[in-house]
């Protein structure tokens, strides 16, 4: 397995240098979506993405079962697009509030065990897997104690993945620079 890991932050470019490694790969290449379209915005955002690819390219969306999609989807000849951590993470988290003052997300049974299937499957997984997240942790600290656990989990999962991954990259302004290389 290769597997990538491409950081940046909001409008950074990070999708299309994601996109662009895919299509370079020279292998079919299947989009995992982790974003659902909740409101008419994100319906058009979603559309806007699912435009821009390349006509062939297959969309598998996953809102939750990322794991479980991946161990499904990978396969020695295909490259998957993971798009993003950042939003599947969003989506576990989706019992956050529920949480009692002070608690982490290892609280959110949920999130534990999607997170640790997660990072117990990209390791094992077979062809090329390119995944993107946001990095979040670059601005001011959240107002809410959502904001701050959302924020710290993102940091989290992130070192986690990267620490995975032999090539990572962080993109701003459309730039990539390499992080780690193996």
């Amino acid at each position: 397995m290769t597997c990538e890991l491409i950081l940046g932050g909001a409008r950074s470019g990070k999708s299309r240098e994601a996109e662009r490694r895919a299509a370079e790969s020279g292998l079919a290449v299947t989009v995992i979506a982790t974003a659902e379209a909740l409101d008419d915005e994100m319906a058009a955002r979603i559309r806007r993405h699912q435009t821009d690819r390349p006509a062939g390219w297959r969309t598998v969306e996953t809102p939750v079962a990322l794991a479980d999609t991946l161990r499904r989807e990978a396969a020695p000849d295909r490259c998957l697009l993971v798009d993003c951590l950042t939003l599947w993470l969003s989506n576990l988290l989706a019992d956050a509030d529920s949480l009692p003052p002070g608690a982490d997300a290892e609280a959110l049974p949920l999130f534990r065990k999607q997170r640790d299937a997660l990072l117990a499957t990209l390791p094992q997984l077979p062809g090329r897997i390119i995944l993107v997240a946001n990095e979040v942790g670059l601005g001011l600290v959240p107002e809410h104690p959502l904001g701050r656990l959302f924020r710290d989990e993102a940091g989290r999962l992130n070192q986690a993945v990267a620490a995975l991954c032999p090539r990572v990259v962080f993109v701003a302004a459309g730039l990539p620079l390499v992080l780690k290389q193996d």
